[in-house]
């Protein structure tokens, strides 16, 4: 039987991997680590909790001595390292926190992960530490094409009406990191650790870096659900600039389903893209989600159109992210499966039909925080 840490399991994508694995592997352990900071919710796991091969453990990533005993006492085999402040401007407002848990949170888990496996008579052998991480540490592509041209690659999930590219140039596995957000920073230096603890120590490591993520359980400081649950309520829809940055979607059912393929079928020491073959300006985004949201909601298509509020754009907002996850393609055979707009329907129908999780988070201190980062811009 193996065992498997998920950190950040409670969050947004870790709760759909933890869900994922829990499911379909009933022979191994699944220890679901989270700390529950402000986007951890258990409840995004209550058709699970209960299953005998899923445990929940409250813990932070960065208590080395805390990780090492967990490990120690379950005989942990696995990490799958989800676990991280992900919110461009949060880490522009509070950099620290971002540092704290993203790099000094991994050292801690590959500390601990080396000191164990290590210690142990076959040593790495079976052993993985799989780590996920954004493609937000590439930097920024050029928007050279903001009328769009037809994409040089498609898939099943490829949008069936809006299939286009903004530029010629995608993020590879090869391409160098240029990180320019403290968030992408913060996710750039832990990926070096990671890759460094492979190199210097033989630890058997993967990383991966993944485009932006939409569907059930999300937090709602992310464009999308904060944009269907203003929708919903008719508030102002706050769209930086003018609208115009580029970034490529993908639904998180998709993205668990290639950890799972990376996980179980990856090389020791690669990096794997995933992506969604999906371009959109958020302008364009923002328009789809508005009509969905009306029609179900059974208003005239388009009638909240006038709730977009354009604000002050952030500082060092990237144009342009692209991603080629051709070699996951061609490697391992995954691909997206849910076409965008079948997946942009099924996200808004989950958020008005899962109303009272939207409103036992989006209350105090989210209240709080939204106005905080909107309420003078």
């Amino acid at each position: 039987m193996r065992t498997i840490i998920i950190t950040g399991g409670a969050g947004f994508i870790g709760s759909h991997v933890v869900r994922l694995f829990v499911n379909k592997y009933p022979d191994y352990r699944i220890i679901n680590l989270d700390k529950l900071t402000y986007a951890g919710n258990l409840a995004n796991l209550k058709d699970i909790e209960d299953r005998p091969n899923y445990t929940f453990v409250r813990m932070d990533i960065c208590d080395y001595e805390a990780i090492l005993t967990l490990m120690q006492t379950e005989h942990v085999d696995g990490i799958i390292h989800l676990a991280a402040e992900s919110h461009v401007d949060r880490s522009i407002k509070d950099p620290f926190t971002f540092a704290r848990t993203n790099v000094m949170g991994t050292l801690s888990l590959l500390q601990a992960a080396k000191t164990y496996w290590s210690s142990l008579p076959e040593r790495y052998e079976g052993k993985l530490f799989y780590h996920i991480s954004t493609d937000e540490v590439y930097g920024a592509l050029s928007l050279t094409n903001p009328e769009g041209l037809p994409s040089p690659f498609a898939t099943a999930a490829s949008s069936a009406i809006h299939h286009h590219a903004y530029g010629t140039d995608f993020f590879l596995e090869t391409t160098k990191y240029n990180p320019h957000s403290p968030y992408s920073a913060s996710k750039a230096s832990s990926d070096h650790f990671v890759r460094a603890f492979h190199d210097t120590y033989g630890l058997p490591t993967i990383v991966t870096n993944c485009s932006n993520n939409y569907g059930p359980y999300q937090f709602p400081e992310k464009l999308i659900p904060l944009f269907i649950n203003n929708i919903r309520h008719r508030r102002p829809l706050p769209v930086y600039g003018k609208g115009e940055n580029v970034r490529d979607w993908l639904y998180v059912e998709d993205h668990a389903r290639a950890i799972d393929t990376i996980f179980h079928r990856g090389t020791i020491a690669e990096t794997y893209n995933i992506g969604g073959f999906n371009e959109w300006k958020n302008i364009d985004i923002i328009r789809v989600i508005i009509n969905t949201v009306d029609r179900l909601l059974g208003r005239t298509e388009g009638e909240d159109m006038d709730l977009i509020t354009y604000v002050t754009d952030r500082p060092g907002h990237d144009a342009r992210y692209a991603i080629d996850s051709r070699k996951l393609q061609r490697e391992l055979g995954w691909e997206p499966s849910l076409q965008f707009e079948e997946g942009i329907e099924r996200t808004v129908r989950w958020y008005l039909d899962n109303e009272e999780w939207v409103d036992n988070i989006t209350s105090g201190e989210y209240e709080r925080y939204y106005e905080s980062m909107y309420g003078d811009r």
